[in-house]
């Protein structure tokens, strides 16, 4: 990239997070979630091609897609459409009204079908320059699933490229089993999972961290903002935690 192309990416990504293709609920959570700085740590750039697996409801896609719409490309990997999972058929029916509400905006968002463990279409192999997931892991830790993820992210990716995750980060001693029933999951799974996939950690950043988060709640990591699953139980205190302590991690393909 030159320059002068480096610099206009950045203005056009400042513009993105500060205008109305996100929903002001979405812009309200970029104190905890810290998507210009995340982003610049897995190293996006507007030509690049990038996978995000597991969008849900579009947080992340609300900025990819805009952003890699000239340049560069965003395959969205979400639930099959055939999927027999009511969640999933929800989930998917939500985020495609989503893509064709604004077209000028979506129209060229590639979709791709993605539900673990079986399902696991990232692209053509080493196609992406970048894949990214943000707070999924621990829906992929049943059966040992992250593997099976992981091994597609490094299929997906071409020599060079970067794996970036961001997930709720568990006290270390967490057991695989805890992690399913709270949400977070230790680093050292993640890392470890990673590198047996082939990964390389090139990085990690404190950048989502949260001190407040004690990690000890009654309903596991949706206790806390934005789920808040206790309703209106202890609510402030929970607001005033904010969300989840989170590692993000940056793995490299050799």
């Amino acid at each position: 990239l030159t320059a002068a192309f480096a610099a206009a990416a950045d203005a056009a990504l400042d513009a993105i997070l500060s205008g109305t293709t996100r929903s002001s609920e979405n812009r309200a959570r970029d104190v905890y979630r810290h998507p210009a700085e995340t982003l610049a740590f897995f190293g996006l750039k507007p030509d690049q091609t990038v996978v995000e697996i597991s969008p849900g409801g579009g947080w992340y896609t609300e900025i990819l897609a805009p952003y890699l719409r000239d340049h560069g490309k965003l395959v969205a990997a979400h639930f099959p459409a055939d999927s027999k999972a009511d969640y999933a058929q929800k989930s998917i029916t939500a985020f495609k009204a989503k893509l064709g509400a604004e077209p000028a905006v979506y129209d060229r968002v590639v979709l791709t079908p993605f539900m673990p463990p079986d399902t696991l279409d990232l692209g053509p192999a080493a196609s992406a320059d970048l894949v990214v997931t943000f707070r999924n892991v621990h829906n992929w830790l049943k059966d040992g699933g992250e593997a099976k993820v992981f091994k597609a992210a490094f299929a997906a990716l071409k020599p060079g490229g970067v794996f970036g995750v961001v997930d709720h980060r568990a006290n270390p001693g967490t057991t695989r089993e805890q992690s399913l029933a709270s949400g977070y999951t230790t680093e050292q799974l993640v890392i470890d999972a990673a590198q047996a996939a082939g990964f390389v950690l090139d990085a990690k950043s404190e950048i989502n961290a949260n001190p407040k988060d004690t990690k000890d709640y009654p309903k596991g990591v949706w206790t806390l903002p934005p789920r808040l699953v206790q309703g209106e139980q202890d609510k402030e205190k929970y607001l005033a935690i904010g969300e989840s302590d989170r590692m993000t991690l940056r793995f490299r393909k050799p």
